[in-house]
């Protein structure tokens, strides 16, 4: 029968559908044309669009002269992300201060905007961010505005120098500004002083290791207060 119907029927779109048997349904040029466009639709719809580069963080040149180094960019978004981790699963305020750290300011911001955090900073370039910066030098370490006092949910600090005067001065910053009770600490400094972070703060060296843009020469540590979990690397096994 299928001979006899292409002989019956020379021009029929049976010569382009010969193949198929009489009770299947057959669709016309038009609209075959159509669902291939759909289809073709479809398909770009279902490509993944590429995620746009996290926007590039401006910051005042580095004064060495006051010791400053900037972290390189996987430090500073890897600490402001845990930090965005600890503001959310925070039941209560969640207002976050950073000790000498704008590295830390500058990305957290970026991040989120409506997120509050207060810098405090001896260098007064960084008055540009106005009511969230706080004049800071560590040789006052409790001479700051009275409401900052235990008004700090999280405290994350760099001390300027890695003696140990310089930390145990910003020891005394942190308690001041800590929340009683549950207060999430971070520390970013060098290895030097793991043992004077433990005895001064209890707090513990993580797997992942902070680096600075400059390159520094220093081995430097994230430590905390507080188990990280799968974060940053977990806490480092004592040796």
């Amino acid at each position: 029968m299928e001979e006899l119907q292409k002989q019956d029927h020379p021009n029929s779109q049976n010569d382009v559908v010969d193949d198929i048997d009489d009770d299947s349904p057959k669709l016309s040029l038009e609209t075959l044309a159509a669902l291939k466009e759909f289809l073709t639709e479809q398909n770009r719809s279902l490509v993944a669009e590429p995620e746009p580069e996290p926007a590039e963080v401006a910051l005042v040149t580095e004064d060495w002269r006051l010791s400053q180094f900037w972290y390189d960019r996987e430090t500073a978004e890897t600490v402001a992300h845990e930090v965005l981790t600890l503001c959310q699963g925070s039941q209560s305020d969640s207002r976050v201060a950073c000790i000498a750290c704008p590295t830390l300011y500058a990305y957290l911001k970026n991040f989120n905007s409506n997120i509050p955090v207060q810098l405090l900073e001896y260098d007064k370039r960084f008055e540009q961010y106005g009511s969230e910066f706080t004049f800071y030098d560590y040789n006052q370490p409790e001479e700051l505005p009275l409401e900052m006092k235990h008004a700090y949910r999280i405290v994350i600090a760099d001390p300027p120098y890695l003696s140990k005067e310089c930390l145990e001065k910003v020891t005394q910053t942190i308690s001041f500004l800590s929340q009683p009770g549950e207060s999430y600490l971070l520390l970013l400094t060098g290895e030097v002083q793991r043992d004077r972070a433990a005895e001064l703060m209890g707090l513990r060296p993580c797997g992942f290791r902070p680096r600075h843009s400059s390159k520094l020469g220093n081995e430097f540590r994230l430590f905390t207060n507080y188990d990280p979990g799968n974060r940053l690397g977990g806490w480092k096994q004592e040796d």
